[in-house]
Formats: structure tokens, sequence, C-alpha cells
């Protein structure tokens, strides 16, 4: 079966250019017109009868397209499938879960088959390939995070750039004259997910400004023996006294600091570690970690207000939404210096 993409390349169009040739939601030259639909004939290519569909009823489903690729924290976005299908069914809307890493084809499938109101997009790379299918759909669409370029799709998220700067401001106010990023893992990097190029943002700006040197040490995986190697890494200048540590990825925080006790090291007296993660979750590590929060319940509960705002009103104002973080200090940090 075609795809949009087939079209696009027999028309000599970008895809985008196909999905607006579909909706209508953009002017198009009438010869890039013409060559689009005798791509579609030629190529059999039925265009968006799911679109047309959704203009004239509503499935009360609410597509959540989750990609679980290589290097996935599965167990880091529950909190954000929890809360979205709890929003969900307060609207009467039921949620239709899709985890296949099949970039815009996954979208474009999604919506033509007519199964959606509306759609949220996670794990949103700084440059992904699906914004641009998903900003031509006749269908409110919300981003859980904030690519380069947004394409006009409504934004939420926490602040990973303010994140970056409190875990630094804070290791400089212990007296740390060196940090580590330990984190995030080689997969996400490569996959270039929005919020790991922020927060190194962030947290490198706030570096400079204390003039302090700081690097990252970059995990394999998430696994015990890829955190040991970039916990080894890290410690490798043997001045322990002067490092501050960086945690970015919750999941790694209890290896890193089972890392450090192995090494006799005590966080909060010979070290100072900050964890990226959930409150909840740094009350449970051993010891109780100091963290800058993720916020994913108040993330989901913001995106998907703005979604049913957009149900309703397809013309209701949007923009990029940013939920601060705060810090907590617990038993991880050196105090402050007098």
């Amino acid at each position: 079966m075609a795809t949009s993409r087939d079209v696009a390349r027999l028309a000599g169009v970008s895809q985008s250019t196909v999905s607006y040739v579909m909706s209508g939601r953009r002017s198009i030259s009438a010869e890039t017109r013409r060559r689009v639909e005798e791509a579609m004939a030629t190529l059999r290519f039925q265009p968006n009868a799911g679109a047309r569909a959704l203009a004239s009823r509503r499935s009360q489903v609410v597509g959540l397209m989750v990609p679980f690729g290589p290097g996935a924290d599965t167990a880091g976005v529950l909190p954000f499938i929890e809360s979205i299908a709890k929003c969900a069914r307060a609207e009467e809307h039921n949620v239709l879960l899709v985890t296949e890493d099949e970039g815009a084809e996954a979208v474009e499938r999604l919506a033509g088959r007519a199964q959606c109101d509306a759609l949220v997009l996670m794990d949103v790379g700084a440059a992904d390939s699906r914004i641009a299918v998903a900003a031509a759909l006749d269908l409110p669409v919300i981003l859980i995070g904030v690519p380069d370029d947004p394409a006009h799709l409504p934004c939420v998220d926490v602040d990973f750039d303010r994140a970056g700067q409190l875990a630094v401001d804070e290791l400089a106010a212990c007296g740390h004259r060196r940090i580590v990023q330990l984190g995030y893992v080689r997969p996400s990097v490569e996959r270039d997910v929005n919020y790991v190029r922020r927060f190194d943002r962030g947290a490198r700006a706030a570096a400079r400004r204390h003039g302090i040197p700081y690097t990252q040490v970059i995990p394999e995986d998430a696994g015990n023996a890829a955190v040991e190697a970039a916990l080894e890494e890290a410690l490798a200048p043997d001045d322990a006294g002067n490092l501050g540590l960086v945690v970015p990825e919750g999941r790694l925080t209890s290896a890193v600091l089972t890392g450090l006790a192995d090494r006799g090291l005590t966080p909060g007296r010979d070290v100072s570690v900050i964890a990226i993660c959930t409150d909840e979750a740094a009350e449970t590590t051993q010891p109780p970690v100091t963290n800058v929060s993720l916020e994913p319940r108040e993330v989901s509960r913001r995106a998907m207000h703005t979604l049913f705002r957009l149900l309703a009103d397809r013309h209701e104002p949007t923009g990029i939404d940013l939920v601060q973080p705060h810090l907590t200090r617990r038993r991880t940090t050196l105090p402050h210096p007098h």
C-alpha cells in the first residue's frame, strides 16, 4: 500500500507538502498541487479518509504516541501514561497507546484510520520526523517536549534548561570545583531527544557563570555494568572531595549511589550527588537523594487541558508551556560552606 512518502518521492516534494495538500491547511501552488494529485492517482493513494471522517464524528479516543526505541526509560513514562489516561477519562475519552518506533508513518496511519480525535506525541526528538506530518493533520496535536521547530504545535514540558541550572547552582553553592554529568545514556544522546540537549545547555551555561569545569560521561546503557564504568571514568582524577555529580536520568541513581558506597565514598560527606527525578523517587533511594524535580503528572495535566481546549475550539491560542522544576536538598549533598 502506497504511503505519503511514496507520493512525495514521485511528485518530487517533501512529505509535509503532501500532508498540506491532503489537509488543505496551507496554501500550495497550483503546479505543486497538480504534481501531488497526479502522484496520488498514479499510486492509487487514498488521502486522509480518517481526517474526513473526523470532520463529522468523534471517536472519543486520544492517541498517545510513545515510541519505545533503544534506551527508552519505559518505567519513567508510566506516570505520564497514567495521568493522561486519567485526564482523558474525565473528559469521557479513552487512550490508544502506540509504542512502535515508526516515525512519521505511524502518525499518518493513526490519523488516516479515523481512530482518534487528537494526538499526544512523547519522546520528541530535537528534529523529529513526526512533527511536519502532525502539523498538517486536521485534528489537534500536542507535544510533550520542545523540539527545535515545533511547527506551531503546542508544547508542554518541564523546563529542562532551568533544571540543569538548578543542579549546577546547588553544587557550586556546596563549594564543588568540578562537576560531572553522569548520563544521559548513549541511545538517548544519539537519538537527540529534545530534553537531553536542553538540560545540557542549561547546566553548561550555569557552570560557565560559576567558572567551574563541567564534563559529561555517557554510559553505554542503563545497566549496572555501564553505570559502573561511567562512574569509574567520572572519579578518575581521584579528587572526589572536589567533585559534584549530576545524574540526569533518575533510573541511574541507585546504581551510582551503590557504586560510590562500594568505593567507601559517602554522598553528602565525600561527594555530592544530585538526581533529576520525581520527589517520590528521590525519597526511595538509599540514602534519599537531593533532586531537581521532574513533574510528569503536572506536565500531563497541562497537556491534556490544552488538548481538550483545542478539541472545543481549534483557534484557541497555544504556545510553549514550561513547568518550573524545584530543588529539594536531602542527604546526598555537602552542606553549604559558611
